[in-house]
């Protein structure tokens, strides 16, 4: 499978959601496939992060399960004995790009500088996380960024929230966005799966 593939299945909007609780994970990832949102990136930020992917993995099928925050060689190796389809790290090293590039899955590192982009593509990678994306300049980044680079596609992530999503989606360089808003603690705490599916059914 792959990100052309996975985005006629799902709406180009990824979650990016801390699981403190194992339990909480198959129910979330439920409301949030019924509300069309299937890319599902679980970030490596709690303790049972890893255990969390395995049962959303295993009891959620219509997910297309990803893994976040993911910055060394054996959590790439973790996450994909977890089940993970795509990979996404906040930055990149050598080391990780090489990891990467010898699994050959979908594998989103972060960048936040022209030069960082020509690095990763060097690499051999043209979709790249884009982070943080507001504090980085945002759409008007992006958009100066497509023009010396218009081969390389972007999730930003980082600052964006339901009233701004809909702005970066309009890039031409854009594929998918990430934010927080659609998995909020409160809710998550709260173990509200509707108020979740309905954020999901609003995207």
């Amino acid at each position: 499978m792959s990100w052309n593939q996975w985005l006629t299945e799902s709406k180009p909007v990824m979650p990016v959601i801390v699981v403190d609780r194992v339990d909480d994970a198959v129910p979330m990832a439920r409301a949030l496939v019924a509300g069309g949102v299937r890319l599902l990136e679980v970030t490596l930020r709690t303790e049972c992060a890893l255990e969390a992917m395995a049962a959303i993995k295993a009891e959620v099928p219509e997910a297309i399960l990803g893994a976040g925050t993911v910055t060394r060689p054996e959590e790439l190796h973790q996450v994909i004995n977890s089940g993970a389809e795509f990979v996404v790290s906040p930055g990149f090293t050598r080391d990780l790009l090489a990891a990467a590039q010898e699994w050959g899955g979908a594998f989103l590192p972060g960048v936040a500088t022209p030069s960082e982009v020509m690095q990763v593509r060097d690499a051999g990678f043209e979709r790249m996380k884009f982070f943080p994306a507001v504090p980085n300049g945002g759409r008007s980044m992006l958009k100066a960024i497509g023009g010396p680079l218009p081969d390389i596609s972007f999730c930003p992530t980082g600052g964006i929230s339901a009233e701004t999503y809909h702005d970066f989606l309009a890039l031409e360089n854009v594929f998918a966005v990430g934010g927080s808003w659609l998995t909020p603690a409160d809710l998550m705490s709260a173990r509200n799966w509707q108020a979740i599916q309905s954020l999901a059914d609003a995207v």
